[in-house]
């Protein structure tokens, strides 16, 4: 997935909304002139990026959007991609976006609703400690724009973040980066605060070939029958024209029952996902 937004936390009033994981929740939602906000800044980001020296960008083509160990796509392929401008002084920007399917999995005839896009909006300093080791803080907006029925709560979601990296050699790299939530996580009722620890090593094993690891931990305040543990190892060969193919299984120990969506799939089940980049 992508990374990151500098937004305004909103405040609205709370009603019953649907999680992303299949599961009925009371969610605050976002107001209009929120999404307008976000929808100007995506826009004036882009000019930015048309304009500017340091900007970078990517597609790719994902057979199972997986995120933090649970699929957004119901295990099925998704496109996406991303633009970032980064400036001399360490501050960037940036915006990236996935197809989903979880919002329009959970449309019924009775609270019909259409949302097939995730846009994250982010922005935040990377710099130095010294030459092996780096850091990394900001802020991301995760906005899923679309037709909700009346009563439907936005799972709209701003978390801030810090990490940071050690170069322990010149083939190995490891990093640690914690999240938290701003506003109530992807719906879960009251869980401003929740967090997210990432945990990743990776190997360089030979030229364009890197073998990377990670392990993390998702905290859902007070819906602690939620939170579960992910990890994913996978490999990747990255080509001298911008192309690069990973490979990487992915599992969890999130209770089933809990994450079992309309369709009788466990999105947060043990998945193997193969993705192509285009970077440029």
């Amino acid at each position: 997935m992508s990374s990151h937004t500098v937004a305004t936390p909103f405040h609205a009033s709370t009603t019953t909304g649907i999680l992303s994981n299949g599961c009925t929740h009371t969610r605050t939602t976002t107001t209009r002139s929120t999404r307008t906000r976000l929808a100007m800044a995506l826009l004036a980001l882009f000019g930015i990026a048309d304009a500017q020296a340091g900007t970078t960008g990517n597609v790719s083509l994902t057979s199972d959007y997986v995120f933090r160990g649970v699929s957004q796509s119901n295990s099925d392929p998704a496109l996406q991609g991303g633009v970032e401008f980064s400036a001399e002084s360490g501050a960037y920007i940036g915006a990236w976006g996935s197809s989903i399917s979880w919002l329009a999995a959970l449309s019924t005839t009775a609270a019909p609703l259409s949302s097939s896009l995730e846009l994250d909006v982010y922005g935040g300093y990377r710099g130095t400690f010294s030459d092996a080791v780096s850091y990394d803080v900001g802020a991301l907006y995760y906005w899923y724009p679309g037709d909700f029925p009346a009563g439907f709560n936005s799972a709209d979601t701003l978390e801030v973040y810090a990490g940071i990296t050690v170069a322990a050699s010149e083939k190995i790299s490891l990093g640690a980066k914690y999240s938290v939530s701003t506003t109530d996580l992807f719906g879960y009722v009251d869980s401003g605060g929740s967090g997210y620890l990432d945990l990743t090593a990776n190997l360089a094993v030979a030229e364009g070939w890197t073998i990377g690891a990670h392990a993390g931990r998702q905290w859902i305040a007070g819906n602690d029958a939620f939170e579960y543990t992910d990890w994913k190892l996978g490999v990747t060969r990255a080509f001298d024209n911008g192309v690069s193919v990973g490979l990487a299984y992915t599992g969890t120990d999130a209770d089933d029952a809990l994450y079992t969506n309309p369709f009788g799939n466990k999105v947060a089940d043990d998945t193997v996902a193969l993705a192509i980049t285009k970077a440029f």
